[in-house]
């Protein structure tokens, strides 16, 4: 009889703690899935429209991109272009070398930063940019264009003021392109541009 009594009880105390696991169990919020990604050109409606012709390629865009930012003195660029060739979010990003520490660091501007603070020393001085080299990568949906430059402050300048290289990344959207990042360093003693990413 106690035998039998022991069983009942062992039995009665495992439902018991079988019944608390499953009621805290069932309490425990269970994670949801994250929130679907919603992408930056889908968040802003109202934001310009392209001309067809800036970016219906890899070159077209880039083209448009340096065209849109040249310009001779006293004369205002057209941002509401340039903003239509970019995604909403796109970032403008130059190396720098900071001046407290002396090392490598990386400027990252909005477009309306980036336009902020250029457009002063643009229509100031005239400015004029243009690609003397491109490489192009696609894959996808994504493209990667490591584009040689050259700046003048006017178009008949013997020499530029400054040379370097743009590293642009494109999304590739049906039959248009976007820029999504242009992420540049400027040539200098010390940091020549390789002969590869030269014209030939």
């Amino acid at each position: 009889m106690k035998s039998a009594n022991r069983i009942a009880a062992t039995f009665l105390l495992v439902s018991l703690v079988t019944i608390a696991a499953q009621a805290q169990t069932a309490a425990t919020p269970q994670p949801s899935a994250p929130p679907m990604l919603v992408g930056s050109i889908a968040t802003r409606s109202d934001w310009p429209q392209a001309k067809p012709e800036d970016v219906k390629s890899p070159e077209a865009i880039l083209n448009a991109v340096y065209s849109v930012i040249s310009g001779p003195k006293g004369q205002a660029r057209d941002w509401d272009r340039m903003r239509s060739l970019f995604i909403p979010d796109a970032r403008l990003i130059p190396a720098v070398m900071s001046p407290t520490t002396g090392r490598a660091d990386a400027v990252v501007l909005t477009i309306d930063g980036y336009i902020a603070r250029s457009q002063g020393r643009m229509t100031a001085n005239g400015f004029f940019e243009h690609s003397i080299h491109n490489e192009i990568e696609q894959f996808g949906n994504i493209v990667q264009i490591w584009s040689t430059y050259e700046s003048r402050h006017n178009t008949d300048d013997p020499a530029p003021f400054a040379r370097g290289i743009n590293s642009f990344q494109l999304l590739k959207d049906g039959d248009r392109y976007w820029v999504v990042n242009i992420f540049w360093d400027s040539e200098s003693a010390a940091n020549p541009i390789p002969a590869k990413y030269l014209p030939k």
